[in-house]
């Protein structure tokens, strides 16, 4: 039976240790409403056959599961080291450059050849997540940076770089990510990653770039810089959805913020209805271990607390030993919080008067609380752009959203949406009628039973292009 009940969405990495088709079936059956792909580590002839079985499984299935492409970002690194290890002592003074060599107690090579021309005195360099840090003492504004070393041990080859105070002037999308993209719009994925956003130009370039391919593939920006915190707004307006990224940004931020900051986003998302993703180490311990640590369970349980559209596993599912367990362990938190915690429901968020949706987003949010008020036992959308579906996801309603659309590209996309369930429908028939067929619908399903009360949105008339503009009351049949 798949696990289909759960508000909370659950994103998945696929990696060596479930690129196999049983193996995401059983992950599918498990919770898993969005399969990740990781184009830092692309092959693309795998990737397509990963593809394949997704979809494969959606059929065979009947569920509607989505593949969200990651692109990696301009991520900066250092290069090969002595021994494939040097140790770093406190104080030592060191050359970071821009011509390629072998790494030593002297000299280390960084791939990011504006590195001299960015960087200040006195700004940190931090590598390996945060584990050796450095300070710039001075920079020759061409090729090479001499550098303190503020906390040491032991640096391996090709370690990540990190640069806080630096504003880095590495374009958003780098050689690697336009082919990357290439392959997610040839192969139509429903989401697409952007990696390491500062400001809402970044999102905006990679939109002009999907539209361009007349493609309508939506966007989550990655969250992971202080340049974003510091334009969040902008971002989170010119974006579909974002993705609290705690790996890169709990080693950027003060870590100590970092609660208040996954809170303060969520909030900002719910407000805006766009669907935010909590990421990073959420089961890390299930990488190797057959049950996660009470920290993790409080972390996820935290996650739905906050009102996350979505949580993701990394490494736990692409290279952990336990991918088909981790998800059932998340279920289980997920299913437990939302029984449980009654004031994770009915979210206020104020439309503004002069929006130009004022009234299809009053509509939608009437039809939540009248669905409270009624005790109903379910919210139909009927939608062709999605806009319904967002609108009432953000006011995370108690009763399940079914949404009916007759776009199949919709079907997949809103599986990240918290609470809702998608189904396709294309008749061009009255409201009444419809509203017949769909209940007949879902009944069939056994999602609704005879007598129950149902709150049902749509557009009238029905052929209309406009947005939600009636709120109807159904009992079933």
């Amino acid at each position: 039976m798949y696990s289909n009940d759960k508000k909370t969405k659950i994103v998945a990495t696929v990696g060596p240790a479930c690129s196999d088709k049983e193996v995401l079936k059983r992950m599918v059956k498990a919770g898993v409403n969005v399969f990740r792909l990781n184009f830092s580590h692309a092959v693309y002839d795998v990737l397509r056959e990963v593809i394949v079985s997704i979809r494969e499984i959606n059929e065979e299935m009947g569920t509607n599961v989505a593949i969200l492409g990651d692109l990696q970002g301009p991520k900066i690194r250092i290069g090969e080291v002595q021994n494939n290890g040097i140790t770093l002592k406190t104080g030592d003074r060191l050359k970071l450059i821009t011509e390629k060599c072998i790494g030593n107690k002297d000299r280390i090579y960084l791939n990011y050849l504006e590195f001299p021309l960015d960087v200040e005195e006195g700004d940190q360099v931090l590598l390996d997540d945060g584990k050796i840090k450095f300070e710039v003492i001075s920079t020759n504004r061409l090729d090479e940076v001499e550098v303190v070393v503020i906390h040491g041990g032991l640096l391996s080859s090709k370690k990540g770089v990190n640069l806080p105070n630096t504003k880095v002037s590495l374009p958003s999308l780098t050689e690697k990510d336009l082919g990357d993209l290439e392959f997610i719009l040839d192969h139509d994925l429903d989401w697409v990653a952007l990696s390491f956003v500062r400001e809402a130009k970044d999102i905006v370039e990679l939109r002009e770039r999907i539209t361009a391919r007349g493609k309508d593939i939506h966007i989550i920006a990655k969250i992971e810089k202080p340049q974003a915190i510091d334009n969040i707004d902008g971002i989170i307006a010119a974006t579909d959805g974002i993705m609290v990224a705690r790996g890169d940004l709990g080693v950027e931020y003060p870590i100590e913020k970092l609660p208040t900051i996954q809170k303060l986003l969520v909030q900002k998302c719910l407000k805006e209805s766009k669907p935010v993703i909590i990421a990073t180490q959420m089961m890390e311990s299930m990488i190797t271990s057959f049950m996660p640590t009470r920290a993790e369970a409080n972390d996820v349980a935290n996650a739905v607390f906050d009102g996350a559209d979505a949580l993701m596993l990394s490494g736990e599912t692409s290279v952990g030993q336990h991918p088909v367990q981790v998800i059932e362990y998340m279920v289980r938190i997920i299913k437990n919080v939302e029984d449980e915690a009654q004031h994770i429901y009915h979210r206020d968020n104020e439309t503004p008067q002069e929006s130009d949706d004022f009234i299809s987003d009053s509509l939608c949010y009437i039809a939540t609380r009248a669905a409270k008020y009624i005790n109903a036992n379910a919210i139909i959308g009927m939608t062709k752009s999605g806009y319904t579906a967002y609108q009432i996801a953000s006011y995370r309603p108690k009763a399940p959203v079914f949404i009916f659309t007759p776009d199949q590209a919709l079907l997949t996309r809103i599986s990240l949406l918290w609470g809702v369930r998608a189904f396709f429908y294309d008749k061009l028939t009255t409201t009444d009628e419809t509203i017949s067929d769909v209940l007949r619908m879902l009944k069939e399903k056994k999602l609704v039973q005879k007598n129950d009360v149902v709150v049902n949105t749509g557009v009238m008339p029905i052929k209309s292009k406009n947005r939600a503009n009636f709120m109807k009351f159904s009992v079933v049949e």
